[in-house]
């Protein structure tokens, strides 16, 4: 139980750029696990391994990494997840989030909260996944500490409380002011931050320090009895250990978010930073039983996260190596797993033999004997695993959450070189879905093309180029393409009535009558209501119905895109007893949609982007100017570290190769952000124009 209080299971995430694999090397460095410190610009650290990674200086693909950290006597495990920045690779964020029990959140300390960080705090949220924050790059131009603060506060919506404030900023930055004993710590840059001085805090800027000491304990002091009286009657006997004790409290309730700070490329702030980690998150002992439910009855299933309980774990990853075949990456919850083990595939209700177990160090793995509660550790062997899967010990099922991931929005459709490379292709596309669920292929019905489908321009660049390199082969793209859907927006009543006679006596017989209407809650998908009454159509034909309205919502009515929401009631029908079968209700109700949908005044719906640019203000006009050219609406515009920053929304099909026209049209001095907003109406005047060129190329 010691192992398991001293373990952290955390990521390290934030919005590109801000400076999470520097600040995962600084950790692996002083926690000893590296010797030496790499740089993403040399294209040379520990976790970014993928010559994508090395090439692009960003992280494509999460890794993960075993460490230890020392704190007040005691080891701690760090199991460490460094995750993509990135928006078209927030797919390895979301499935990284679901098994971590902690999270450092790093934000720039002059860009501040940026789009991907309110996507990436949402998806913290929904996992109930309590975090601590950092802000880093204290030493670049434009660096406003209290700025992101109250950004946190404003934009996220989070108790954000400061434990220290820094000493300078940009050029100036001196150090770190610790709230909790008001002491100034200062950095040795002769040994790359190795060693570090306590000082007492410059005159200058005792009063700043006193009045963020009286802001933090007045947000803490609630969570912790001793504390809060020790506020009320005499402030001067608080002693550190108080302080930590409610801020503790807090974050585990996710009511507050520690904010440190400091430089990690400049090799300061990162020691409190590890302090923190192992003090305000939680172990898996204390993120508490996993609940799940029984796949057959789906009554509430709970497991206690001890190396006795039944065994409990869910695969977050998958990966396809050369010289060992499949992976699969998994969070143990409750109990122990041991090579020769067999485990029990929920979904695909098999039973698995594990062959050996390893412990993940980035891009090298280590053979462990066994993997307990708590553990992250891959698993060779599995050959039936996906991402999500839930694994279990045979006689004990269950099934815990999945994974959320989001549709794709844009496309190409790929060929390869030649007739010899297609079967090559095929493997390549295979392993791509195999290791990445955020991707999806299509056969174009009228085309024949294989598209492929994924997050965004850089997403499917990246997943070309691995296909190419790993199977070496040449592939063809066309122009991207857009992920359109279609919607219905009025209500409509029809009568669908099948009769035909075959050849061998017996017919087909199906007469259905509903009404088909957009959804009133709004959410995706098929909202079927049965409301037959004394047996028009017998119940075991209704399942068929929906099915059918379910098959014709996937290739839509206007130009073959599916059909995003969408509510069906049936009311009335007939059936005959001798030539009625399951399948003339589902084939009544798929031309019944096709009749009833045309009626119902259906649309095009296109992905809209959320697009913030931050440009110097003598390119405000010009930016504007390109963004409402781009069909785009604007919707703030703030002051922001010297330059302006512009929200707008922006249709995703007017944005192919927006970063670099933004960086020409402001001398490269303008950049940009892109997050999947909504999906909006497309104009008629537009879908009219759309939909005719469609036809002409068919």
């Amino acid at each position: 139980m010691k192992k398991l209080r001293n373990l952290r299971n955390l990521g390290i995430m934030a919005h590109v750029d801000a400076g999470k694999t520097t600040t995962t090397e600084r950790i692996l460095y002083y926690t000893g696990m590296i010797r030496k410190m790499g740089e993403v610009h040399h294209g040379n650290t520990t976790m970014d391994t993928d010559p994508q990674e090395e090439k692009r200086g960003i992280t494509i693909s999460s890794a993960a990494i075993t460490t230890y950290w020392p704190y007040q006597g005691e080891t701690y495990q760090l199991n460490l997840i460094d995750t993509p920045g990135h928006v078209d690779f927030t797919v390895e964020v979301e499935r990284s989030l679901r098994v971590l029990d902690g999270t450092i959140m790093l934000f720039c300390a002059a860009s501040g909260v940026e789009p991907q960080s309110e996507t990436v705090w949402r998806q913290a949220d929904r996992y109930g996944v309590p975090r601590i924050a950092f802000i880093n790059k204290m030493d670049r131009k434009g660096a406003d500490f209290l700025k992101v603060v109250a950004d946190m506060k404003a934009r996220l919506k989070t108790n954000a409380v400061p434990l220290q404030i820094p000493v300078g900023a940009e050029d100036d930055f001196r150090g770190m002011i610790d709230l909790l004993t008001m002491r100034l710590i200062i950095w040795d840059e002769h040994d790359v931050g190795q060693s570090f001085e306590e000082l007492p805090i410059p005159e200058e800027w005792q009063a700043e320090a006193l009045y963020w000491r009286e802001h933090m304990l007045e947000q803490v002091a609630e969570f912790d009895e001793v504390l809060l009286e020790k506020y009320l009657e005499n402030p001067d006997t608080i002693v550190p250990e108080d302080i930590q004790r409610a801020v503790r409290k807090g974050t585990l309730k996710m009511r507050i978010t520690p904010v440190l700070g400091g430089s990690a490329y400049k090799n300061k702030g990162v020691q409190p930073l590890l302090d923190a980690t192992v003090m305000y998150l939680p172990s898996p002992e204390e993120k508490g039983e996993v609940i799940g439910m029984h796949p057959e009855t789906e009554a509430e299933e709970v497991r206690q996260p001890t190396p006795e309980a039944p065994f409990a774990g869910l695969v977050f990853k998958v990966l396809v190596d050369k010289f060992v075949g499949k992976m699969a990456l998994v969070r143990v919850y409750s109990g122990t797993i041991k090579p020769g083990d067999s485990v029990y595939n929920v979904r695909a209700s098999k039973r698995l033999r594990v062959s050996r177990l390893r412990q993940i160090l980035a891009d090298k793995f280590e053979g462990i004997p066994e993997a307990v509660a708590g553990d992250i550790c891959a698993v060779i062997g599995l050959k039936d695993a996906r991402t999500g899967d839930t694994l279990t010990t045979e006689g004990a099922p269950l099934v815990l959450e999945a994974m959320q991931f989001p549709e794709p929005v844009i496309g190409y459709a790929i060929e390869a070189q030649n007739k010899q490379e297609a079967d090559k292709l095929g493997q390549a596309l295979e392993k791509v879905k195999e290791e990445d669920p955020s991707i999806k292929l299509e056969i174009d019905s009228q085309t024949g093309q294989t598209i492929l489908r994924g997050m965004g321009e850089l997403h499917l660049e990246v997943v070309i180029e691995r296909m190419q390199s790993d199977f070496n082969l040449q592939i063809r793209k066309g122009a991207p393409q857009v992920a359109y859907k279609e919607v219905v927006t009025q209500s409509i009543t029809h009568t669908y009535f099948l009769k035909k006679q075959s050849g061998g006596g017996s017919g087909h017989y199906a007469k259905i009558t509903f009404e088909l209407s957009p959804r009133e809650d709004g959410l995706p998908g098929l909202e079927f209501i049965d409301d037959i009454k004394g047996g028009v159509i017998p119940k075991e034909f209704i399942p068929s119905v929906q099915k059918g309205f379910e098959a014709g919502m996937q290739q839509g009515i206007l130009a073959g895109y599916p059909i995003e929401s969408m509510r069906v009631r049936l009311f009335d029908g007939d059936f005959h007893q001798v030539d009625s079968h399951t399948q003339d209700f589902e084939q009544a109700a798929i031309l019944g949609f096709r009749e009833a949908a045309l009626l119902a005044e259906p649309h095009l719906l296109e992905p809209v982007m959320k697009v913030e640019a931050t440009t110097p203000d003598e390119y405000t006009g010009v930016i504007n100017g390109d963004i409402n050219r781009r069909r785009g609406m604007i919707v703030g515009l703030e002051a922001k570290a010297g330059a302006q920053l512009i929200k707008a929304e922006v249709p995703l099909s007017e944005l192919f190769g927006y970063v670099p026209a933004i960086r020409g049209l402001s001398s490269g001095r303008a950049s940009a952000s892109l997050t999947f907003s909504h999906y909006g109406q497309v104009p008629r005047q537009l879908e009219v124009q759309m939909l005719e060129n469609w036809r002409v190329m068919a």
